[in-house]
């Protein structure tokens, strides 16, 4: 019998001092107390554990144990007595056991989980694996930081809860083991601010730093791809409330501040190899951008935080983070991006923002970044979003700004719609520079001379693909034909009307060629199409097309002549706005000429 057995074990150890125990005497208990275990006598091995006669016995011999116990646990029901008195023996163990020995077997234990059982097994030698670091007297700040970062290595594969639902049904224990987590470094946070006056002390410093890691680390995950926002039905939401904690000890530790305004910087580690050091650097970076979005946008610990700084600055402070959110795929991070983008430029005044900030690399890579959303992301209201962003990031500036952010974005969109975009931009600071009385020397003049060489122009001649140009061409031919409505020969303040006849070079006359080159092609194609189409059995023929460079998936017949109808249908429309540009040019250089004569 298991119970026999390990009597006849723990007898012959009674007799032992502690020196003499064996390799073999370890094994035998071990072998013993598992079979005790498995066989049902979890109440009997938990007698012979308070037993006060086998204090040493379960003091060097008990860790091993930990094993079994943890599958027993999970393999009994939750209101089995057996499973009680396999968890009062754990209890127990963490009392008795080496400090040592019985860290190494519950991290041992939690490296070895995975899969539904991580959160399970986690939370369940949590409060052990607590009590036996408070007892450890020598490297015990290295010790708290290896558990936080195993608990966090093998939580990390496991999905974040992110719909209300999912977050309610927490099926693998997620939500509630975080917060655990939480708990459970709790008393070293206490001890870290406890010796703060006293913090020269290295193992204290050691232990804050440990703390830092574990916060970063949460940061990451799972808060950087967690929802964050309040959900209605959900009184206290898990990952809100893991914010908070999160937000409180680096605050209590004195850490908040300093890595708000940290900038990736002064907090990695040396590494000779690069790609490790590349790694760090960019977990870090994630992190930090999440600990912004936690304090601006959800605005945790903004209590904490003191107003002295100006909306610029912040924004300037911010921008490093935007960057690093924007980059990313996933709809929870990218979110997280543009609320902190948004939220940082609400704060703001309109034409506030100094130009000097474009000189920072950061003022021209995130509204690049927006660019690539707006006409990448697939989800629509995303691209919505950034359009919104980019107006609100473009209304910030002073008029220099806008005059170079406008040239920076022509030149680097590389796509028709955003162009157009820009280019009704510019016509609406135009506009507002025409209404002022005094001069505005950036949308008037040389400088814009300068602006309108790049707008009113075609990337390729007369061979430019004007369908695909459209939005573009379309902004253009409107900008000129407000710039002759609006601004006098004599008065000549844009500088239109000196430029002219350079516009007529380089953008009409290649433009007036190029729409009759493709409203020929077009109009034969549509006459290939139906003669074809006469010849076919049936007019549901499929076979494949051509736009923009762009192979279309099978149509039938008539649905190719919809879109090249559509194709001349836009020519026309083109062709009607340049048509009435030229008819303005010569009705008002006439008008001129007739008053000099």
């Amino acid at each position: 019998m298991a119970v026999d057995e390990l009597q006849a074990i723990i007898q012959r150890c009674q007799i032992l001092e502690e020196a003499d125990f064996k390799g073999e005497d370890f094994n035998l208990f071990q072998v013993a107390g598992q079979k005790c275990l498995e066989d049902g006598y979890a109440a009997q091995l938990l007698e012979v554990i308070q037993n006060e006669k086998n204090k040493v016995i379960i003091k060097n011999m008990g860790w091993n144990l930990i094993s079994p116990l943890v599958r027993c646990i999970f393999m009994y029901k939750q209101e089995d007595d057996k499973r009680e008195h396999c968890l009062r023996i754990l209890d127990q163990l963490a009392q008795l056991c080496n400090p040592k020995e019985l860290f190494l077997g519950l991290l041992e234990q939690i490296e070895q989980t995975s899969g539904e059982q991580v959160c399970q097994t986690v939370m369940l030698l949590l409060q052990p694996l607590q009590t036996v670091l408070l007892k450890l007297q020598n490297k015990k700040a290295y010790s708290v930081g290896l558990s936080l970062a195993m608990i966090m290595n093998q939580l990390t594969p496991l999905p974040v809860p992110y719909t209300k639902q999912q977050i309610q049904e927490d099926k693998l224990g997620l939500c509630q083991c975080c917060n655990a987590v939480v708990d459970f470094a709790k008393p070293f946070v206490n001890e870290v601010v406890k010796n703060m006056e006293k913090s020269s002390e290295y193992n204290n410093m050691e232990l804050k730093e440990e703390l830092i890691k574990f916060c970063m680390q949460s940061l990451k995950y799972p808060l950087l791809t967690a929802q964050l926002e309040q959900l209605e039905g959900i009184e206290e939401h898990p990952f809100r409330h893991f914010a908070t904690e999160i937000i409180d000890i680096l605050w209590n530790i004195g850490e908040l501040i300093p890595l708000v305004f940290a900038h990736h910087k002064g907090r990695s580690p040396p590494w000779e190899n690069q790609e490790f050091a590349d790694i760090e650097q960019k977990n870090s970076a994630d992190s930090l951008a999440c600990l912004s979005y936690l304090i601006f946008v959800q605005h945790f610990g903004v209590d904490c935080f003191p107003v002295v700084f100006s909306p610029s600055y912040l924004l300037l402070c911010n921008m490093t983070h935007i960057e690093v959110l924007l980059k990313r795929t996933e709809e929870s991070v990218l979110s997280k991006g543009l609320d902190l983008f948004e939220s940082c430029l609400l704060r703001m005044e309109d034409n506030s923002l100094l130009h000097d900030y474009l000189e920072f690399r950061d003022f021209i890579n995130v509204p690049q970044d927006l660019v690539k959303i707006m006409t990448l992301c697939p989800m629509e209201h995303m691209r919505k979003k950034s359009l919104n962003i980019l107006q609100l990031f473009i209304n910030k500036f002073d008029t220099e700004g806008k005059y170079t952010l406008f040239r920076c974005l022509l030149k680097t969109s590389n796509h028709a719609g955003v162009e157009g975009y820009i280019i009704k931009n510019i016509k609406d600071q135009i506009h507002l520079a025409l209404m002022k009385e005094c001069g505005n020397i950036w949308f008037t003049g040389h400088h814009l001379i300068s602006l309108l060489d790049l707008v009113l122009s075609l990337p390729e001649g007369a061979e430019t693909d004007l369908l695909q140009n459209s939005d573009r061409i379309m902004a253009s031919l409107n900008l000129l034909r407000y710039l002759v409505i609006k601004d006098c020969e004599s008065d000549n303040q844009t500088g239109v009307w000196t430029t002219l006849g350079k516009i007529e070079q380089n953008f009409l006359k290649p433009l007036r060629v190029g729409l009759n080159m493709s409203k020929a092609h077009y109009e034969a194609e549509i006459k290939n199409k139906k003669e074809n189409r006469k010849e076919a059995h049936s007019s549901n023929t499929v076979c494949s097309v051509t736009v923009s460079g762009e192979k279309m998936p099978a149509m039938t017949t008539g649905m190719q002549l919809q879109v090249l109808h559509s194709a001349l249908f836009t020519f026309d429309l083109i062709e009607s706005v340049l048509a009435r540009v030229e008819e303005l040019i010569e009705v008002k250089t006439k008008a001129v000429m007739d008053d000099n004569s």
